[in-house]
């Protein structure tokens, strides 16, 4: 399997776990958050949607922050059907612009900057697995802990929870 494929593997089959968490989100608690240094759930769900619209934007060699953040409009969804359109719709942006990219590309240096100071750099194929698979990853962890302190019952993940036991 191709560098490439194995990421939009990884990417679908994640975005397929987002759904399920998607789905039994309270929207009357968007605007809910557990601590007043954290995002509130909408937001959260919002951060975790747009996360695979990043790829595109890992395509080029360098990705400078103070740059991109001048234009860049965090995505702000108000329900579950907005957070899983902006999810499938960064999904199929992210698979369109990894299909068919040789080997090689991902084994490319890829740099992550904020002008002058160099925040990252690594081959492009591990940042997108940090960046687009595994951050995203993170916060949907978080989000799930917002759901439980929310009382929600929560779907199987990776597996069985205490809402959801093996049959």
């Amino acid at each position: 399997m191709t560098i490439a494929a194995d990421l939009i593997r990884d990417l679908a089959a994640e975005a397929a776990k987002t759904k399920q968490v998607f789905a039994v989100l309270p929207e009357a608690q968007f605007a809910w958050k557990p601590h007043e240094k954290s995002m509130t759930l909408g937001a959260l769900a919002s951060h975790v949607a747009e996360n695979p619209a990043w790829v595109s934007s890992m395509m080029e060699p360098e990705l400078d922050f103070e740059v991109m953040m001048k234009s860049y409009k965090p995505f702000a969804g108000t329900t579950r059907a907005e957070l899983v359109q902006a999810l499938e719709g960064g999904s199929m942006d992210a698979e369109r612009a990894l299909k068919g990219r040789p080997d090689a590309f991902f084994h490319e240096t890829w740099t992550m900057r904020q002008g002058a100071k160099v925040l990252d750099q690594q081959p492009r194929g591990q940042a997108l697995r940090e960046i687009a698979i595994h951050h995203g990853i993170h916060h949907r962890g978080q989000l799930v802990v917002y759901l439980r302190l929310l009382g929600v019952a929560l779907p199987a993940i990776y597996g069985p929870t205490a809402d959801t036991p093996a049959g």
